[in-house]
């Protein structure tokens, strides 16, 4: 079965640096566009980034661009998300998800919907 596994999360300062994996087995990674979400406690799950199969087109929310940066590695069937500069804020629940390469994932590459599987979680704490 399809299989969506993050790691990487941890207690950091504010100012420092994680690099979050997600590996991925079940299915023809290759085929699939990739998401990182978050969720902090008491709110919504938020979209953070996202890379097309190619991964020459990425997207990040405004909050995290210029900080974090969205990788994948087609080889060995794994995203990352690189960390830096993290902040308080950044604190949350961070998930991966996975995206058939479908035509309407550009509307919906932000949403939930957009994805097809999700990872568990890793938690990311950032202290003040």
């Amino acid at each position: 079965q399809v299989q969506l596994v993050e790691s990487g999360g941890g207690l950091v300062q504010a100012g420092g640096s994680l690099r979050l994996s997600c590996a991925v087995s079940g299915l023809t990674f290759s085929r699939y566009n990739m998401g990182w979400f978050r969720q902090a406690p008491g709110t919504a799950r938020q979209f953070v980034a996202a890379m097309w199969t190619s991964g020459g087109k990425t997207r990040y929310v405004d909050s995290v661009k210029g900080r974090f940066t969205i990788s994948r590695d087609n080889a060995k069937n794994t995203v990352f998300l690189q960390m830096n500069s993290l902040k308080f804020e950044d604190t949350a629940v961070y998930y991966c998800a996975a995206a058939l390469n479908r035509q309407d994932y550009n509307g919906y590459y932000y949403t939930e919907r957009g994805y097809d599987y999700w990872g568990q979680g890793t938690q990311v704490t950032v202290s003040s």
